[in-house]
């Protein structure tokens, strides 16, 4: 029997996924990071994309917008500013978001500014990426 090790992963809003798994990958601001048993601790901070939460052959897939990714030899702990269930994304939500806040980034009058606009895209984006991903995999 392999070893594992607990996760939780919570939104500003609700816990959205808490057991055991195998592995754990995460997006971080220096780049993706996998996640084992008794892995070293950790503190780091999260960008806007994908989280993956593998035990055995099954792997749940989760989006979220950034936030904090603390890891201890037997628990890991995903705090997100805001998370979704892959099979919960709304495909026509995302591809409106994403399209507001690239206009909003070519509008020079827009009330969003530079930074939260950017911080939207990128969210949208990965939003994007996990919906293709979850279609490629049930091909």
């Amino acid at each position: 029997m392999a070893m594992t090790m607990h996760i939780d992963i919570v939104s500003a809003e609700e816990e959205i996924y808490s057991g055991t798994c195998e592995m754990i990958f995460a997006p971080l601001e220096t780049g993706e990071v996998g996640v084992l048993p008794r892995h070293a601790p950790l503190l780091a901070r999260m960008r806007p994309g994908e989280v993956r939460v593998r035990k055995g052959n099954d792997e749940q897939f989760f989006v979220v917008s950034g936030g904090l990714l603390e890891v201890q030899p037997h628990v890991v702990t995903v705090l997100a500013d805001t998370a979704i269930r892959a099979k919960d994304l709304d495909e026509a939500q995302a591809l409106d978001a994403k399209k507001r806040a690239e206009e909003a980034l070519l509008s020079k009058e827009s009330d969003m500014d530079y930074a939260r606009a950017q911080a939207e895209l990128m969210e949208a984006v990965a939003q994007l990426r996990t919906i293709e991903k979850l279609r490629k995999r049930t091909r």
